[in-house]
């Protein structure tokens, strides 16, 4: 709060595609998506008809006693898109909530099975999980948890694959360690699949994910894959989950996790959503006319019809062969921003599908600060993640815009470092 006195909050008045309009009339091209939700940029026509025509007929109507069809044939694609894997559907309002159904889906599931001790949680070292006292839990970056970290729940913090680091292997082993001495109270492992965001970006391979489905079946612990970031498309499938399938594409029902969670993305920055995709095995431990064996969670405005609606339209761009075009446009900006790799002070250039980052040797103090407010002068607007420049642009990348990115990144960076 105290920083806004010495840099105010840029005042935005309207987005066209990927561009921001301030009240002076400036444009700033969002190059983060506004934290990573506009798939499509801001002010997209379709999307925004969708959601006006459902609007006419029903804007809202409460999932308690009820149903509607934007909400029933939104679960049913999701399911459909892991093979009916993940059965069912469970609506929150956002990704921190979305978290903390999971976890409680998870434990009030091992109870109902008559193991009511496996109530503890496990994460990843890095890992972020949202900020709500459920989601701190298991949630490790420091900023964030310190100042609750009294009222938290204690998860057990296992290492975290790094391809920086090329500990895949290590990392694994110590969770089988951690696995085979707790998971008779183990509940979960929670998980963001290829990528940890708010830890800068840290990319890693499905090779873990394989080996982490395999140990959580082989120890009876359930496995939550935090997509809420990386889903919609944005690692080049439209769950990131999906690099995991072997060369046909194809994913055996035992190969999905138990828990999917979405947000973000999955209403293209348009309405509030979330969604929990779970299995048949956790539904059913709720089966029951004992109300307190059900799963009591309770939002106002869960499965609105208008978030609904705009999934569905989101949905409807990937069925019309969005993911296709991501992966060329994936391709652009790889082209455009190859030659950053030489520069001497970017390390560790990466990518995976829609995101794109770097790390910056020897960053100045205020570094992402400081990045922010010069790369306006350049018409963009982004924000680091500490000394971890990325990208994750809305899906509306031609040739020249790739190559204004990297032109704009560049001078940025070289106007921070001088």
């Amino acid at each position: 709060m105290a920083r806004l006195d010495a840099v105010p909050p840029l005042p935005i008045a309207r987005g066209e595609g990927p561009w921001l309009v301030d009240t002076d009339g400036r444009r700033y091209f969002d190059a983060n998506s506004s934290w990573w939700v506009n798939l499509l940029g801001h002010s997209d026509k379709p999307l925004h008809d969708a959601i006006k025509r459902q609007l006419d007929t029903l804007p809202h109507v409460m999932l308690a006693g009820c149903t509607h069809e934007p909400a029933v044939v939104l679960a049913e694609r999701l399911s459909a898109r892991t093979g009916g894997a993940l059965g069912h559907a469970f609506f929150g309002s956002d990704g921190a909530s979305a978290v903390e159904i999971a976890l409680k889906q998870s434990f009030h599931s091992w109870k109902n099975r008559g193991q009511p001790e496996k109530r503890e949680f496990v994460c990843l070292k890095n890992s972020y999980h949202g900020e709500t006292l459920g989601a701190l839990s298991v949630t490790d970056v420091q900023v964030f948890r310190d100042a609750y970290d009294p009222l938290l729940m204690r998860a057990h913090i296992v290492p975290s694959p790094d391809a920086r680091l090329g500990n895949e292997a290590e990392a694994l082993a110590a969770m089988r360690a951690l696995l085979a001495k707790r998971h008779g109270q183990i509940a979960c492992v929670i998980v963001e699949p290829l990528i940890q965001g708010a830890a800068g970006m840290v990319m890693y391979s499905p090779d873990y994910l394989r080996g982490l489905r395999a140990l959580t079946r082989e120890f009876g612990v359930h496995l939550i894959a935090d997509e809420i970031a990386v889903g919609c498309g944005r690692t080049g499938r439209f769950f990131a989950w999906e690099h995991t399938a072997p060369a046909d594409g194809s994913l055996s029902v035992d190969a999905w996790p138990d828990f999917m969670l979405l947000s973000k993305g999955i209403t293209g920055g348009t309405m509030a959503l979330s969604i929990v995709l779970t299995t048949d095995d956790v539904f059913q431990a709720f089966w029951s006319e004992d109300v307190t064996r059900g799963f009591l969670h309770s939002h106002s405005y869960t499965g609105n019809p208008l978030a609904c609606a705009a999934a569905n339209a989101i949905l409807d761009r990937f069925d019309a062969g969005l993911l296709d075009d991501t992966r060329i446009q994936a391709q652009r900006l790889a082209d455009a921003f190859a030659p950053l790799a030489a520069h001497p002070r970017v390390q560790h250039l990466r990518q995976r599908g829609m995101i794109l980052a770097f790390d910056v040797a020897d960053a100045p103090p205020r570094f992402a600060e400081r990045f922010h407010l010069a790369a306006r002068a350049h018409e963009l607007l982004i924000r680091p993640i500490g000394s971890t420049v990325y990208l994750m642009p809305p899906y509306l990348i031609d040739d020249a815009t790739a190559a204004f990115l990297a032109g704009a990144v560049t001078a940025t960076l070289n106007d921070v470092l001088a």
